[in-house]
């Protein structure tokens, strides 16, 4: 379903992501882990065809070059991280723009359109919620509208971008949940960038570890998921854990000083470093 060939993305002199190449066929979810700067959000912004890359991006056979934002908007459904919002709009017809990729500029919404976002509004136990006001959204229920305007759009791609970070534990694991079912129900392919590594662990199939624009690890989570890969490539003081449903990442207690990350080097707030 989805296919990057040495993906690369530069902005100015700086290289953002580095000929990243993988493959991710229909019903897969495929977890992106990385830590903060390391190229996730650039990777998903490729693959929905806002910014400019290197490389090729395909979707179902079809090359993003090759295809208009619209027929493109029928392969990709894609939520951001930070979505911007229309001030005045209400949930209804913000989840309705994702039924535009279906239909002409000038065409009036269909019934099957109605149907569709009344479905996932419901799915996502946003049904209360219809006729509110975005702007009276909490960031937590505009996540998860964010989320149904990309389910109305009915794509076989569904591409998150940290589609947890405002919601709580409940509700990052219903829409979670949600885009599993999806996958096994209609074959939807899922790409999701995730900073928890217990949750990607628990839905992901596989997952790619970002590191410096590139991918540093990739396979199936309890091979990315190790304390050695999270301590070379985030700095951090874990045991991970064999849980029922994959890895569970616990910090450990600080036995030292307190120490700063800086790319391979961990140094220590009394100003000792050391190579991992």
């Amino acid at each position: 379903m989805l296919e990057l060939d040495r993906l690369s993305v530069h902005l100015g002199a700086t290289t953002l992501l580095r000929e990243v190449s993988l493959m991710l066929g229909a019903g897969e979810f495929l977890g992106v882990v990385g830590p903060n700067g390391a190229g996730k959000s650039t990777l998903v912004r490729a693959i929905a065809g806002l910014v400019s890359h290197g490389g090729t991006v395909r979707v179902g056979g079809c090359e993003r070059r090759h295809v208009g934002a619209r027929s493109w908007a029928r392969l990709v459904a894609y939520v951001p991280q930070r979505p911007v919002l229309p001030p005045g709009m209400t949930v209804t017809d913000y989840v309705l723009l994702g039924r535009s990729a279906h239909h002409g500029y000038l065409s009036a919404e269909t019934r099957r359109d109605r149907q569709v976002a009344t479905a996932v509004l419901e799915r996502l136990e946003l049904r209360a919620f219809a006729g509110r006001a975005l702007e009276a959204l909490s960031g937590g229920e505009a996540q998860r509208v964010v989320l149904a305007r990309a389910l109305a759009q009915e794509a076989p791609l569904l591409v998150l971008d940290e589609p947890t970070a405002a919601l709580d534990l409940g509700h990052s694991q219903l829409v979670l949940q949600i885009a599993a079912e999806l996958r096994a129900e209609h074959g939807l392919a899922v790409l999701c960038t995730l900073h928890d590594l217990t949750l990607a662990s628990r839905y992901a199939d596989s997952l790619v570890l970002l590191h410096g624009g590139e991918a540093a690890v990739a396979g199936p989570p309890d091979a990315v998921v190790t304390e050695a890969n999270l301590a070379r490539y985030f700095g951090a003081d874990v045991e991970v854990l064999a849980g029922r449903d994959g890895p569970v990442v616990a910090p450990l207690a600080p036995q030292g000083p307190a120490t700063a990350w800086s790319g391979s080097r961990l140094t220590s707030t009394d100003g000792r470093s050391s190579r991992d």
